[in-house]
């Protein structure tokens, strides 16, 4: 039970760090010097209007994630697509790497973090009586 009270904390933490303004990072040039760095949340349409869409596709992924993380402390049965939704959010939440390693922030390599522990952890849960997390079947001799 621990454990799927663990797959709640990870997304909430992420959206607790996804609604903070320092996440999600554009960088403006300046024709007469240095380009300035503002920083927004993952929810503000800023980032998104500038071609940057990661964030607020990890931001609606992150939702989706603790919905489903909810209905999986009831069925079991939701731990897998809990496991896709994650791999996906964690996917979405890497994009600004495309653009350059400036556009991206430590408060979303936490969010990436914390998406990367949901997704192991689901992965874990989602593991057949058997078999290793790694897909290999375990022999007893």
């Amino acid at each position: 039970m621990k454990k799927k009270i663990m797959l709640l904390v990870f997304p909430a933490v992420s959206l607790i760090l996804e609604v903070l303004p320092y996440g999600a990072v554009m960088c403006h040039f300046n024709p007469k010097g240095r380009p300035f760095r503002e920083t927004y949340s993952y929810f503000d349409m800023v980032p998104f209007g500038n071609a940057n869409f990661g964030p607020l596709l990890t931001g609606i992924l992150t939702c989706v994630l603790l919905i489903l993380a909810i209905l999986a402390l009831w069925k079991d049965k939701w731990v897998r697509q809990l496991r896709a939704v994650a791999l996906l959010a964690l996917g979405t939440s890497l994009m600004p790497f495309v653009l350059s390693l400036q556009n991206y922030s430590l408060v979303g390599a936490g969010i990436s973090l914390m998406l990367l522990a949901e997704w192991t952890l689901a992965r874990k849960l989602d593991a057949v009586p058997g078999e290793n997390p790694a897909g290999d079947v375990d022999k007893k001799e």
